[in-house]
């Protein structure tokens, strides 16, 4: 093979390394930009993490654990009832759709 295409090769090969650095120097610096964003609104939000809440409440109910065992007690079965009236009117929804159904179909 003579030397010009040796030399062609080399310069080809050179500039895409260089193109290459360049590529991926710019979507680094496009990159860097991007994350200083991503981390400038995660410490404005750790910072409001730790200040105290004023909309809160001052007479938030304990956690349940702290609680006496009839007050969960009486939770549970407040959401156990309201699962079962959910079961319900599904069951009554289903009814009528299928007799709806029923109707067309005779």
């Amino acid at each position: 093979m003579p030397w010009w295409i040796w030399l062609i090769l080399a310069l080809f090969m050179l500039s895409m390394i260089v193109a290459g650095l360049i590529y991926a120097g710019i979507h680094g610096l496009r990159a860097l930009h991007d994350m200083s964003g991503v981390a400038e609104r995660v410490g404005e939000r750790l910072a409001a993490m730790g200040e105290p809440d004023e909309s809160a409440d001052s007479a938030v109910e304990p956690p349940l654990f702290t609680q006496p065992l009839s007050k969960a007690q009486e939770r549970y079965a407040e959401t156990y009832a309201a699962v079962l009236r959910r079961r319900a009117a599904k069951r009554e929804r289903h009814t009528r759709a299928w007799s709806r159904w029923k109707r067309f179909n005779d």
